[in-house]
């Protein structure tokens, strides 16, 4: 499966790291992927990824999370385009990407157009309820804002790949 987005290709990256840690007994086989997250760092000048997949799965590893870190820093660094992969405070992996990996973003980008970024089709169905403006009152700017927000919110669980019903009261 191709990946969604920059977030989801690093994402699944990382994941399989731990699935081969896993199967080298470094990392339980019951411990839980779910919980991991790969996002921007808060400072800009750590890099263009971080992952705290080694803060939440130590326990699981029976060891500390700085040196699951390394385990997990050690298996990113065979991608090219990662340039770096250095471990931060107590456990956190920060990650540079190469330029090349940016390139390719683009190329990806220009290629899937508008479905960039969308996940594909999820059993889950959501229903989004806003409300409209109130017949019998006067008109506010809430009125408004509460549709636009309604309306987004929809739009983005279907990028999410969500099933999405609107209801429009």
């Amino acid at each position: 499966m191709r990946a969604m987005n920059v977030f989801h290709d690093i994402e699944a990256r990382v994941r399989k790291v731990l699935l081969k840690l896993q199967e080298q007994g470094v990392l339980a086989q019951d411990a839980k992927l779910d919980a991991i997250v790969v996002e921007p760092p808060r400072d800009v000048a750590h890099g263009d990824m971080a992952t705290n997949a080694a803060m939440v799965l130590a326990r699981a590893a029976g060891m500390s999370p700085r040196d699951l870190a390394q385990h997990i820093a050690e298996g990113l660094m065979v991608h090219d385009d990662i340039e770096k992969a250095d471990i931060a405070g107590a456990g956190f992996v920060n990650l540079t990407l190469a330029p090349q990996f940016w390139q390719g973003q683009l190329k990806e980008i220009a290629a899937r157009g508008a479905s960039y970024g969308q996940r594909e089709k999820r059993d889950t169905k959501i229903n989004v309820e806003y409300v409209s403006a109130n017949p019998t009152g006067p008109m506010h700017v809430g009125h408004a804002r509460g549709a636009v927000f309604g309306d987004v919110l929809a739009r983005l669980l279907e990028c999410d790949g969500y099933a999405v019903t609107r209801e429009y009261y």
